[in-house]
């Protein structure tokens, strides 16, 4: 059932899970079907986490926060996990854009066409090209860790600037990889997005995470929204620590078991506390890193106005060479913007077009400003979206009539994301998230975790895997 805001729990359940992201939603809605009872937890007024939306315009404007575009394997888990109308939605990005300094390029992101593109514009040898898939390929995350993005492109295309760019700037964008980050966080994601190209969901977030409601509510998922949750109840009984449930305000609600779809520090260090776990486990987790943040610029187009085809996903980059400093930089050099045509939400009266700008950042750059510093920047990086897209499309500035913008600080109030990090974490956050069982009894941790948990895909595949680890718990106890 979905709970209103003041209505009370009074059942026990054999699972709670905290934050609605793609993989808190995946593993309820999983577990839920393998007949656990389960208690979805959300501290926002709509599901989703940061795959999420807004209106505007008393709804004439719906612009989506995320929805940049994941790996075909989407597909699959969608079919399999959710159910076969929303995996029949995914379809691929026909047309992605590169536009900088170094070169201007037009693919549809699957791998035979970055092969040919890398031996014919790059002038790469084939022999090297296809020795660099093959490492990607057959890397594992059991693997040696200690080689860096940077030294694997070195590697393969030493000295070429324009190739790293060219392979490793969408992936900066889709899970926040730098130079300096072990190799596997980005050969694991690119691989995958190799395989077939880019896709993204027909109807908008808005129209995935309502069928996503209302299929764990099919299911038997209860739900209740603006629900924040201050304390995971851990209890010592012999020599283990066991979850017994969470605290919503002054209420105790009991739970056999408890998934944290929170930041995994908020989740060991706060919810449940130091005091709980080994120290040398306390003092892993205060070293794993954030990731970095993002801000976006939304531009809604006005009612009865059109705009030209100029593609789905447009890499920008005024910057003359590519470094991953560069694209965090708040002078914003680099951006990416994905447009939304009316076919995207065809179920919608009237042809509407939005654009939304996408760029990485750093929280430490925002932080610290004063109210009057804030909004300079805020429209600073607004005027740098519009200035952009009117080389785009010139023009364009006189048929839009919204534009709203998001920073760090946006992400970090709505998301709960500590320091506002919209790429989760660094890769040592992994086996810190999926050892906490071994940690407490009962308590299990799903989200962006490692990098190669990041977007859309990773995220939810991991709510499966850990809904795994949660089913083999109930099923001991």
């Amino acid at each position: 059932m979905l709970f209103k805001k003041k209505d009370k729990i009074t059942d026990s359940y054999d699972v709670i899970v905290i934050g609605s992201g793609l993989a808190g939603m995946t593993a309820a809605n999983k577990l839920a079907k393998n007949g656990r009872k389960v208690l979805l937890l959300e501290s926002h007024n709509k599901l989703g986490g940061f795959a999420t939306w807004f209106r505007r315009q008393k709804g004439e404007h719906i612009f989506d926060i995320s929805l940049h575009g994941f790996p075909v394997g989407m597909i699959k888990t969608c079919k399999k996990y959710w159910n076969k109308d929303i995996a029949s939605r995914i379809r691929q990005v026909k047309r992605v854009r590169f536009i900088n300094p170094q070169y201007q390029l037009e693919t549809d992101f699957t791998k035979e066409h970055y092969t040919k593109l890398l031996i014919e514009h790059f002038k790469v040898e084939e022999e090297k090209v296809n020795a660099f898939f093959d490492e990607l390929a057959n890397m594992n995350f059991y693997d040696d860790q200690s080689m860096t993005n940077g030294e694997l492109f070195e590697k393969y295309f030493p000295n070429r600037n324009d190739v790293t760019r060219f392979l490793l700037e969408p992936i900066v964008y889709a899970n926040g990889s730098t130079l300096e980050d072990p190799a596997i966080s980005y050969g694991i994601v690119f691989s995958n997005f190799m395989s077939k190209g880019v896709y993204i969901y027909q109807g908008g977030t808005d129209q995935l995470i309502g069928k996503m409601r209302d299929e764990m509510l099919e299911n038997g998922v209860d739900i209740k929204l603006h629900t924040k949750i201050e304390k995971i109840v851990v209890e010592k009984e012999g020599d283990k620590e066991i979850t017994k449930g969470v605290m919503i305000g002054d209420q105790f609600v009991e739970a056999k078991s408890v998934i944290s779809n929170s930041n995994i520090h908020n989740t060991v260090l706060n919810m449940v506390g130091e005091e709980h776990f080994r120290q040398d486990f306390v003092e892993q987790t205060k070293k794993v890193r954030l990731n970095t943040s993002s801000c976006q610029v939304f531009m809604g187009i006005k009612k009865g106005e059109a705009i030209p085809d100029i593609g789905e996903l447009v890499f920008y980059s005024e910057d003359e060479t590519f470094s991953t400093d560069q694209v965090l930089s708040p002078k914003v050099g680099s951006q990416t913007f994905s447009v939304y045509y009316p076919e995207m939400r065809e179920h919608l009266e009237g042809d509407r077009y939005a654009i939304v700008s996408s760029i990485n950042a750093r929280y430490e750059d925002w932080e610290n400003l004063s109210e009057e510093e804030y909004l300079k920047q805020k429209k600073y990086n607004e005027e740098k979206a519009l200035s952009t897209i009117e080389k785009l499309v010139p023009g364009i500035r006189e048929k839009i009539d919204y534009v709203d913008s998001s920073t760090p600080l946006t992400v970090e109030k709505y998301t709960h994301h500590r320091k506002g990090a919209s790429f989760g974490t660094k890769f040592e956050g992994l086996p810190i998230s999926m050892n906490l069982h071994k940690e407490v009894d009962g308590l299990f941790h799903s989200g962006s975790v490692g990098i190669i948990m990041s977007g859309w895909l990773g995220a939810a595949n991991y709510g499966v895997i850990q809904s795994h680890e949660v089913d083999n718990y109930l099923d001991r106890v």
